[in-house]
């Protein structure tokens, strides 16, 4: 049976999952990428609950950016997420990759969040 990259990232992310839980002291940032875009979110597992997200589709960081699906939009998006969560009062996270390989945006993004102030 042959598996194609996407199934295989569903079977990394839900492997992940089993270890990665975020509670409202310490929420969970989950990751997702497409070919075009970036977006993550903040997310308190206990309560069920979203605390916030952002995307590169958003008009501030649209505007600042010629493409938000390379390396450059990831590191500023990754500043301009970390920023914004400080603001909520989050400063340490659970990062969940979401199945993605730590490599390329994914890698770059998080490195960016750790600079901006964002612990993990």
């Amino acid at each position: 049976m042959s598996f194609n990259r996407t199934v295989k990232r569903k079977f990394r992310h839900k492997r992940i999952r089993k270890k990665i839980n975020g509670t409202s002291l310490c929420p969970r940032l989950c990751i997702s990428r497409t070919l075009n875009n970036i977006s993550a979110q903040v997310i308190d597992d206990s309560l069920g609950k979203t605390i916030f997200g952002m995307s590169t589709q958003d008009k501030e960081l649209r505007s600042r950016l010629k493409s938000g699906g390379n390396i450059d939009a990831a590191m500023q998006f990754g500043r301009v997420f970390a920023e914004a969560a400080q603001k909520k009062g989050i400063k340490k996270i659970r990062f969940d990759r979401g199945g993605y390989l730590y490599h390329g945006r994914v890698k770059a993004f998080a490195e960016a969040a750790r600079e901006g102030g964002l612990e993990f």
